[in-house]
C-alpha cells in the first residue's frame, strides 16, 4: 500500500510518559531519533509560523537519513499564505515562495526526505473576493508544483459547491492543472471531500471537538487544547475504505494525524496503520493523567 501514517508534529513536552520514555523528558534531541523507529513520516508545523534557516534544515537532513525511507512534510509559511496572498502581494510572495523552496524544500528533496508541501490557506481567504481564485493560481506559478508535491488546505466554505460536501469546480481545475492535491480533512471545520486532483493525496485528522474548535477552551475543561482528541475504532473504521480507495487512484498518499494533545495522535496513528494493514513497531500509548491526591481534593 502506497500510503505513509504519521503526526503532525513530534516534539510536545506532554508526550513524555506516554509516547516517550520518562528517561528521555530532558533529552529532546533524542525525541526525533525515538519517533522515527515507530513511524515513517512527519509534519513540521513549525515552518507555518517562521521559515527555517540553513542550519535547521540540515540538522533535518542528518536525522532524516538515520531513517532510509523516512518522509518530512513541510508547512508554507504563513507570510506567504496568510500574509502576501491575502493582501495581493505578488513580489513579496514570490521572494518569500523562492527563498523558502531553495532553504527548505529543495534540500530534502534532494536527499530523498521530502514528503508534501501543505499549503495551508486562511480561514478568511474566501472564494471570488478580490479575485482570489486567480491569486491562487498565481501562488501555483511561483511554485515548482511540477516537481514537489504540493497540497492545498481550503478552510473557507465559500469554497465549497453548493451542497457543501465538495471543493467547487473551478477551484478543482485549477489544483488539476498544477498537480496540487486537494487536502482531505477530518475536522470540525470543513467537511470530509473526496476529489483527487493529483498523483498524491494528504489526509490530515485533525480531532472531533466541536464544541471548542471556534471559541477558546473553558479554565475547566479538561482538554488541553482543541487538538485534544482521541479518535475512537468507530470514527475510524470507516476511513479504511475511504484510504484504500484514495490509495488505488493515486501513487503516494500521505496522512497525519494533528490531534496532538497527549500523544492521542500516535495512539491513532497506530491504530488506522493496524485497519489498514500496515506493519509498524507495535507500541503501547499511555494517553491517560496520572492522577494525584491534589486532584482529588
Amino acid at each position: 500500500m502506497a500510503a505513509l501514517i504519521g503526526c503532525s508534529g513530534w516534539s510536545y513536552d506532554d508526550w513524555v510518559g506516554r509516547f516517550y520514555p520518562k528517561d528521555l523528558a530532558n533529552r529532546k534531541g533524542d525525541w526525533f531519533s525515538y519517533y522515527s523507529r515507530y513511524l515513517p513520516t512527519v509534519e513540521i508545523n513549525s515552518t507555518f509560523y517562521r521559515a527555517p534557516n540553513e542550519f535547521v534544515v540540515r540538522s533535518w537532513v542528518e536525522k532524516g537519513l538515520q531513517r532510509p525511507g523516512f518522509e518530512f512534510s513541510v508547512k508554507l509559511p504563513q507570510m506567504i499564505t496568510h500574509e502576501s496572498i491575502l493582501k495581493d502581494a505578488p513580489e513579496r510572495a514570490a521572494a518569500l515562495a523562492s527563498s523558502f523552496e531553495d532553504i527548505c524544500v529543495r534540500p530534502l528533496a534532494n536527499e530523498a526526505l521530502l514528503g508534501g508541501v501543505l499549503i495551508q490557506l486562511s480561514p478568511h481567504f474566501r472564494l471570488d473576493e478580490d479575485d482570489s481564485l486567480g491569486r491562487l493560481r498565481a501562488l501555483f506559478q511561483l511554485l515548482d508544483t511540477d516537481v514537489h508535491d504540493y497540497a492545498v488546505e481550503f478552510r473557507h466554505r465559500s469554497w465549497l459547491n453548493e451542497r457543501g460536501n465538495e471543493i467547487v469546480s473551478d477551484a478543482l481545475e485549477v489544483l488539476q492543472e498544477f498537480g496540487v492535491a486537494s487536502v482531505i480533512v477530518d475536522g470540525p471545520g470543513f467537511p470530509i471531500t473526496r476529489s483527487l486532483t493529483s498523483k498524491h493525496a494528504y489526509v490530515r485528522f485533525h480531532g472531533r471537538n466541536y464544541d471548542i474548535w471556534f471559541r477558546d477552551e473553558e479554565e475547566d475543561d479538561h482538554r488541553i487544547n482543541r487538538y485534544d482528541y482521541l479518535y475512537p475504532q468507530s470514527e475510524l473504521e470507516p476511513w479504511k475504505p475511504r484510504l484504500e480507495e484514495i490509495v488505488s487512484n493515486c501513487e503516494r498518499a500521505r496522512v497525519y494525524f494533528n490531534n496532538h494533545g497527549r500523544a492521542k495522535a500516535v495512539r491513532n496513528a497506530f491504530q488506522m496503520m493496524d485497519l489498514l494493514g500496515m506493519p509498524h513497531e507495535s507500541k503501547e500509548v499511555d494517553i491517560q493523567d496520572q492522577m494525584t491526591l491534589g486532584k482529588f481534593s
